[in-house]
């Protein structure tokens, strides 16, 4: 195991989270409590160890890729992990930085084709990297049908 590959790999997915992080925590205290939302929508306590685990298995499943060897070319694969990492934390600024959910389920609906897109390419270099997508892959799905109701509640 290349611990530095590891680090670097774990890494790489919170940076996205510390950007995110930065437009949420602005307006999650304040604006983010006068929308209307869905009675599944889950009390905010929930949202921190979820992503925090969903950021980690990112960063595992990045490093069993770059980790492989292969003769598959990883160039797409990267590319499509590196935006939909992108996509990931342009929703936090456009859902709490820019107040607008709308833009914000516009962009969760690529950030999802991005992440399928990743999982594919991710599964021919490493099956196992592609299945640690599958929680986040779940998470983001029910996430984009949170984005619509409060779309449509407000």
């Amino acid at each position: 195991m290349d611990k530095k590959k590891l680090a670097i790999s774990i890494i790489i997915p919170f940076i996205a989270a510390a950007i995110g992080s930065i437009f949420t925590s602005q307006t999650v205290s304040n604006w983010y409590l006068t929308l209307q939302k869905p009675s599944f929508n889950p009390p905010s306590w929930i949202f921190s160890p979820v992503w925090t685990t969903l950021y980690l298995l990112m960063g595992i499943s990045l490093y069993l890729v770059w980790a492989k060897k292969t003769k598959t070319k990883k160039t797409t694969a990267y590319w499509a992990f590196g935006i939909q990492l992108g996509l990931n934390a342009l929703w936090s600024m456009m859902f709490f930085g820019l107040k607008s959910p709308t833009l914000a389920f516009a962009n969760i609906i690529a950030l999802l084709a991005a992440m399928i897109v990743t999982t594919i390419k991710f599964y021919k270099i490493s099956k196992t990297s592609a299945y640690l997508f599958i929680p986040y892959i779940l998470w983001v799905s029910f996430a984009t049908i949170l984005n619509l109701a409060i779309v449509i509640l407000n």
